[in-house]
């Protein structure tokens, strides 16, 4: 029997049909059929990007159920010894003229039954796929044609027919890790809308419901565009149930939820199949009610319009909306599917993989990574590195489209179809699966993102040097006592230099005096609101805001032995090799819901900060003692102060007594909305309707807090809110230690270090441990010589900005500006295109290197 070209169509390799038992009789014991729990990778090689849809087509191992492309598949091959594959392949076909066109054959159709999307860049009218399965057997490619079921072993046809019907490995797996991925309702496609005459005004005019006349929490039915209020605790507000009532005297299924629109989507539920849904004709269903996608952006509380002017919105002005932008391809210039709000992660990928030590790291040395990777590289953070690495930089996924007088030509000569961009599903699904926040369909905050990424950077070592080494920096922290004028100089670790925005330095002030006016006029008269007036805050004003000290709450000097008055001052002990600059834009409301000030700051292209160098202990300072503040233990426990007024409130919505006055003293009497979110939050939990119990002061600390020495124990008060939220003990100290006792502050400065917490199988760290780490959350331990440092001159120059839209991180977009080969390019998920406007001076996070001296 001769040996089937791997490459070619292996005809010569067919097996005559009763040799085909014998033939897989020494690999049965290798061939397995998925279980439950088993994860099939049939639509993505977990070395690259091959898919089914690539020339080589997939080959799916069938007994680790990993994926793998043409030139990945010997690899996998040699390292195991299995030798058994089936091999997928979707070809697109030409139609033949006369056919039925307009519409891709459905995906239960016998030739069709890979779980794939369709390619965008064809034309449904001309083209047509259809799928193909053959078992390939190793080393010599012997091909068997499925189906076979006569023939084969039963074994093998069970086997095959599991991969081939196996859900995608991303759905999810248990209550805590992945969200389970939206499917298209069954109801879209032939959804009957009425012509009733019914167009939805925009926001400002005032949506409410046409029942009980509320005003949050709104759904619009997608048949009779009737506006009714979601039930109570839907989607985490409050309603009268009108939407559903209205479904179940009419049966209209599908309802879009108002505030959620915008040019990538929106949230629709299907009442008929009790779930979030797809909507793929989600915009000719909103047309038909007078809402034009395209048009929609974010407007006040996060709720979305269609009248805001479109040369000041800001998702006009960062997406560059109304130019002509020209598309680029090549190495480099490779697009990212946004996977349902990850255009987070997208951004700040395409941003690091633009630093040359990140590339070589990675990129550079990716067969060395591949070929040392363990037998499942999905669950590796350094071959899914290497592997989004050479995805963006290679060039193979971002190919300019085929000219049209040669598409037919090329389509009947080869069936092979365009690949642009990449689907980053392996990669978050590794990068953030024991993370809550990441690992979720929500919107993010990328700065975290950014640290979540660094820290898997330094806890997983590539090469002799840590790529992540190039962020880093030291920060000297100069406290002085007011009375005694003593001093004390600290040094932590950080990777973010973090600007306050300088609002009262604004430029425009009477410019915005008059908007506010004229805003609160038109909401008043429920008129279209005024244009947009934004907030000018000079560069420098937010430097000198940085540079000046900052007073220490209650701060306890122990050249006084007393509480005293103190001051602190942030200085850099060295500069990093690459700089990156947050803009602090987002705030917290009462509710503590990140808010975002919408202002314009004129960024510098060349960034001098060589004045903010630290300098140490001066001639004629005096430091201050190392003495450990008292941990006092009252007497008697104090006094509850508990607002009964709010226990009352949330007693009359049923639940318990005991509940609801742990909810409102956990929460620091903010009122009963907040209580309310805590007792959502904690009601699981099997001591929550049992009384109150206040600790004493200090009495549940950890060890060792009596050795802290340097700054005082935060209130028990105020550690024990914290903890109500779900943060561990030791994180809310640290974050309130961090911020001098400022619970605002402390809360911010969580959510801005999301993995500072007990890992899984470590011992807690104690308050000591926290401070001796970075200050951006990276767990490894501190090398006895220190942190690498790559310490040099503190001149710099742009060359990349992520900005966001939207009013808060848990919702909005990002879209990522970089500046390549003497230009600027805009990242837009998979939209990658030259840059005519880049908006330097409404970004959120800067990327600057060194200049070298």
């Amino acid at each position: 029997m001769q040996r089937a070209a791997l490459f070619g169509g292996g005809g010569d390799a067919q097996m005559a049909a009763g040799d085909l038992g014998e033939l897989l009789v020494p690999y049965m014991p290798t061939i397995r059929v998925p279980k439950s729990g088993d994860r099939v990778y049939k639509t993505e090689c977990a070395f690259s990007y091959d898919s089914p849809d690539s020339e080589g087509g997939l080959y799916v191992c069938m007994n680790t159920f990993l994926g793998f492309g043409r030139e990945h598949i010997e690899r996998h091959y040699r390292k195991t010894g299995q030798c058994v594959y089936l091999h997928l392949k979707r070809h697109v076909i030409e139609k033949v003229p006369g056919a039925s066109g307009g519409a891709l054959p459905k995906r239960r159709n016998a030739k069709l039954f890979l779980d794939l999307e369709a390619n965008g860049d064809l034309s449904s009218d001309d083209f047509e796929y259809e799928d193909e399965a053959k078992l390939v057997i190793f080393p010599d490619h012997y091909e068997i044609s499925l189906p076979n079921i006569e023939e084969l072993p039963a074994l093998v046809t069970i086997a095959s027919d599991a991969l081939l019907s196996a859900k995608s490995p991303y759905r999810k797996q248990d209550p805590d890790s992945w969200e389970e991925e939206l499917q298209a309702s069954k109801h879209a496609k032939s959804l009957v809308q009425l012509d009733n005459g019914v167009r939805i005004p925009p926001r400002q005019v005032g949506w409410k419901c046409s029942k009980c006349d509320l005003r949050e929490n709104l759904w619009l039915n997608l048949t009779d565009g009737s506006v009714l209020c979601g039930k109570w605790f839907f989607d985490g507000s409050g309603g009268n149930g009108h939407a559903i009532e209205h479904y179940k005297e009419t049966g209209y299924p599908l309802a879009v939820k108002l505030g959620t629109i915008t040019p990538d989507g929106a949230d629709v539920y299907s009442f008929d199949e009790e779930e979030p849904v797809l909507d793929p004709h989600i915009a000719k269903h909103l047309a038909h009610f007078g809402i034009d996608m395209l048009q929609m952006q974010v407007a006040e509380n996060g709720l979305r319009d269609n009248d805001i002017k479109p040369r000041v919105s800001e998702w006009e002005v960062i997406q560059e909306a109304g130019v002509k932008l020209k598309p680029m391809y090549g190495p480099g210039y490779t697009g990212m599917k946004n996977l349902g709000n990850s255009c987070y992660l997208n951004a700040v990928m395409q941003a690091i993989f633009s630093i040359p030590e990140f590339q070589r790291a990675y990129v550079g040395n990716l067969p060395r990574i591949f070929d040392y990777s363990p037998l499942d590289p999905t669950q590796d953070f350094n071959t899914q590195m290497a592997k989004l690495g050479h995805g963006l930089l290679s060039g193979q996924y971002s190919k300019p489209p085929m000219k049209s007088e040669l598409i037919e030509q090329v389509m009947k000569e080869e069936h092979k179809p365009q690949h642009n961009g990449i689907s980053p599903q392996m990669f978050k699904a590794f990068i953030s699966k024991d993370h809550t926040e990441f690992s979720s369909n929500r919107q993010q905050d990328a700065q975290e993102f950014f640290l979540h990424l660094i820290n898997l950077v330094e806890r997983n070592p590539v090469g002799s040097e840590n790529p992540s080494d190039v962020f880093r920096f030291l920060v000297e922290e100069r406290t002085q006592c007011c009375q005694s004028r003593k001093v004390r100089y600290t040094e932590r670790v950080d990777y973010i230099m973090q600007l306050p925005v300088a609002m009262e330095a604004a430029t425009n002030k009477d410019e915005l005096i008059a908007y506010e006016l004229k805003r609160r006029e038109a909401e008043a008269a429920r008129r279209a609101p005024p244009e947009l007036v934004r907030a000018k805050i000079p560069f420098s004003a937010c430097l000198q805001a940085f540079s000046e000290p900052s007073n220490v709450e209650d701060f306890w000097s122990s050249a006084l032995q007393a509480k005293s008055a103190g001051v602190k001052t942030s200085r850099f002990a060295s500069f990093p090799q690459y700089l990156v600059v947050q803009i602090k834009k987002f705030t917290f409301g009462l509710d503590w819901i990140p808010k975002k000030l919408d202002v314009s700051i004129d960024m510098p292209d060349f960034l001098d900060i060589n004045h903010l160098r630290a300098t140490g202990l001066q001639p004629g300072e005096e430091e201050l003692p190392d003495i450990a503040p008292p941990i006092i233990i009252p007497e008697e426990p104090k006094a509850l102060d508990i607002d009964e007024s709010s226990v009352m409130q949330l007693a009359e919505m049923g639940f318990p007594l005991e509940a609801c006055r742990k909810a409102v003293y956990y929460t620091g009497n903010l009122g009963a909305e907040v209580a309310f979110n805590w007792i959502i939050a904690h009601m699981e939990e099997p001591d929550f309707a049992e009384p109150l119990i206040v600790p004493l002061f200090g009495g549940a600390a950890s060890g060792g807090l009596g050795a802290v020495g340097l700054d005082n124990q935060p209130p028990e008060e105020m550690v024990s809110i914290i903890i109500s939220m779900g943060f561990q003990r030791n994180l809310a100290i640290q974050a309130l230690k961090a911020t001098n006792n400022n619970l605002e502050r402390a809360m911010e400065w969580i959510f801005s270090h999301p993995e500072l917490e007990e890992e899984d199988g470590e011992p807690a760290l104690n308050v000591m441990d926290l401070e001796n780490r970075t200050n951006a959350n990276i767990l490894a331990e501190t090398r006895s010589e220190g942190p690498s440092i790559k310490d040099g001159p503190g001149r710099y120059e742009l060359f990349g900005f992520i900005s966001h839209m939207g009013t808060s991180t848990m919702s909005g977009h990002y879209v990522c500006h970089l500046k390549k080969e003497g230009r600027w390019v805009i990242y837009n998920d998979l939209r990658v295109c030259a840059s005519e406007r880049p908006p330097k001076d409404l970004g959120y996070i800067y990327f600057y290197h060194r200049i070298p001296s």
